[in-house]
């Protein structure tokens, strides 16, 4: 088990004050078997005129703020401890439906499934599809799990990575033909070819709890976005494109959401024009702290 510290900055500027209208942040981790929340701090500057929590359709955790008044710059400074527990590898005991593709789920799971293997733009001759497709043998049967491995390691190894300060998620298509994206784009990607074969995907996004190159006691910052697909008995699987890895060992969970946009850290608006911004600026870290021994 590791403690970790996020702290999770982000200023918008303006040329002159501003008022601000509603903003909501997603930027407290989950709590499940694997991760527990210790404690949050969310400072605002200039303070809300009001903050409040919810829950989403999902069990994200929102955070909710108003405002009055005017000013020329506003700071959302997140601090999260938790401590960060996954599993050292995937459990191999795979329920037999989803032990050889296709997945075999049941009717009780379509029932809440079926928003996540539904798919939007295929396009003329759903490329995707016919991507997704090439990682199929052709005269053999192949695991589920081999084949979503593939399909992560496709991505991996044949798209080059390119961070994007733009907002916004490529459509899979556009991703595909650019042969480029973000870990954004890689996740949406690996979703879509994954729905495209009977599959259910999800969003997820949060923090890269360790990166490679890095000490594991030094600190480093990153968001991070990934996809999970369903397999019967075993749940929800964490494969995350980017970095080719399978599982959460390297993952904090923020939110787990059917589409991308359902799942900004960060949004809101202000009264005035585009003019009026002079940027925004956002700065992640997160500071591991191994657990003690006697």
């Amino acid at each position: 088990m590791t403690s970790l510290t996020i702290r999770h900055v982000t200023t918008y500027r303006y040329r002159h004050p501003v008022a601000f209208g509603e903003h909501r942040m997603m930027l407290r981790p989950r709590d499940s078997h694997d991760q527990r929340v210790i404690e949050v701090s969310l400072d605002i500057n200039p303070a809300p005129s009001s903050l409040r929590y919810e829950k989403d359709d999902f069990g994200n955790h929102v955070a909710i703020a108003e405002f009055a008044g005017v000013a020329a710059e506003l700071t959302f400074a997140s601090i999260v401890s938790l401590e960060h527990s996954p599993a050292e590898a995937l459990h191999s005991d795979l329920d037999e439906a989803a032990a050889i593709f296709p997945v075999d789920y049941t009717d009780d799971e379509m029932a809440d499934l079926a928003h996540c293997i539904h798919r939007h733009d295929l396009g003329p001759d759903d490329a995707v599809a016919r991507w997704a497709r090439r990682f199929l043998p052709v005269d053999d049967q192949i695991p589920a799990l081999e084949l979503l491995r593939r399909l992560s390691r496709g991505i991996h190894d044949g798209f080059l990575y390119r961070r994007r300060e733009a907002k916004g998620v490529q459509p899979p298509l556009e991703t595909l033909e650019l042969g480029h994206g973000s870990c954004r784009d890689f996740a949406l990607l690996m979703i879509d070819a994954a729905r495209s074969l009977g599959l259910a995907a999800r969003f997820a996004s949060g923090y890269l709890a360790t990166m490679p190159n890095v000490a594991p006691t030094e600190a480093h910052g990153a968001t991070h976005a990934w996809a999970q697909v369903y397999l019967p008995g075993t749940g929800w699987v964490d494969f995350d494109p980017t970095t080719g890895n399978v599982g959460k060992a390297s993952l904090v969970t923020v939110a787990v959401v059917r589409d991308p946009e359902q799942a900004l850290p960060l949004h809101g608006t202000f009264v005035g024009s585009r003019a009026d911004t002079l940027g925004m600026v956002v700065h992640v870290s997160v500071t591991p702290h191994p657990a003690e021994t006697a």
